[in-house]
């Protein structure tokens, strides 16, 4: 049997995860991919299957900001900008959805900025 990849073993912790966690219209899903030089927030009614909220750092807004910023600077702004957005649509509570990602780092800065930022979770 081949080794799995990082990929897919972080997929597999994904899937895992997703069991479990699910996004309701009262209390949508905060989702989280780290690529390898960016990163990307949504928050999510999985029961409608959109998209109610996002915020990455390739966003045009948070672009300006996030120059010469380390990566993880950059994770804690995308956080602070997800739970403004978020608040202004009226969504307070979330679910934390690390999407197989180990909760360091520029996850942890993500979820600590979003917390700061007024979210419950």
């Amino acid at each position: 049997m081949a080794k799995n990849t990082r990929q897919e073993s972080r997929q597999r912790r994904h899937a895992r995860v997703r069991k479990n966690v699910s996004g309701t219209p009262d209390r949508p899903r905060l989702n989280v991919y780290r690529g390898l030089n960016q990163i990307y927030a949504q928050v999510i009614d999985d029961l409608e299957g959109h998209t109610l909220v996002s915020a990455s750092s390739i966003d045009t807004e948070l672009r300006g900001k996030a120059a010469g910023k380390t990566k993880t600077e950059q994770a804690r702004l995308v956080g602070l900008a997800i739970a403004e957005r978020a608040k202004a649509k009226g969504i307070d509570k979330v679910v934390f959805d690390r999407g197989g990602f180990r909760y360091i780092g520029r996850i942890k800065a993500l979820a600590d900025a979003a917390r700061e930022g007024g979210l419950d979770f």
